[in-house]
């Protein structure tokens, strides 16, 4: 089944470009010049993703993906923004938002399609449902919900509570960029007043616990971390 992309891109040249990619790829390509007018053709449309400009006329990028994840209907759309060098602080908000990753202008064509087939797999994750509710998997790390156990080829990981729920989410979310603060939401509870930073701590000692596999989980340089399947 052809996947379906939809660009939020206000500057043509960008957006003939990613459409020629996308369209060589395989992937069936809708555009819209503004952020009102994207929004729209989301709601009516269902895409499976979005790319999807920070500065855009009108209605800008981090507005538009915030109305997405307050409907019900667009909530669980995979994003990724396109933004310009300099705005890590609009990057941080957007991934707060919930856009799923970023990519900054100019970026090559090679790995932007990188970004979109990651992204696209948990697509394909997702609509298959190849893992029980209560049952996590990547390789050779299986995570049990119900039994709060996490294991490696099988052998049980000695986690604490705060490395049990940060790797839970970070897996259950693969390929997504979550802030310091997202993570530490997740990890300790929104009202506990902590620095952000704490959480470079948790990921500290998980790393050293998954050994070799502890390169799974990536630092995005300024805004947080992902987990990523190397």
């Amino acid at each position: 089944m052809t996947q379906r992309i939809l660009i939020i891109e206000d500057e043509p040249d960008i957006t003939e470009v990613l459409k020629y990619n996308l369209e060589k790829n395989h992937y069936q390509v809708a555009t819209a010049g503004t952020g009102e007018a994207g929004l729209a053709a989301a709601r009516e449309s269902l895409p499976d993703l979005l790319l999807l400009d920070l500065m855009l006329p009108g209605m800008d990028g981090l507005e538009v993906c915030r109305k997405l994840r307050e409907d019900p209907r667009t909530r669980d759309l995979f994003i990724i923004m396109l933004t310009a060098k300099g705005t890590e602080a609009d990057v941080v908000v957007g991934l707060t938002l919930g856009a799923d990753d970023y990519i900054v202008k100019p970026f090559s064509t090679t790995e932007l399609m990188a970004r979109i087939k990651a992204v696209l797999r948990r697509v394909e994750q997702r609509d298959g449902e190849p893992q029980g509710k209560d049952l996590l998997r990547c390789g050779p790390i299986h995570i049990d919900l119900q039994k709060h156990e996490a294991t490696i080829n099988g052998e049980k990981l000695e986690l604490t509570l705060s490395e049990f729920k940060l790797l839970s989410f970070l897996l259950r979310r693969k390929g997504r960029v979550f802030t310091r603060d997202q993570l530490l939401d997740a990890v300790v509870g929104p009202d506990v007043f902590v620095t952000a930073r704490n959480i470079d701590v948790h990921v500290a000692a998980l790393r050293k616990k998954l050994g070799k596999l502890g390169s799974y989980i990536v630092t995005v340089r300024g805004v947080g971390y992902r987990f990523e399947e190397s």
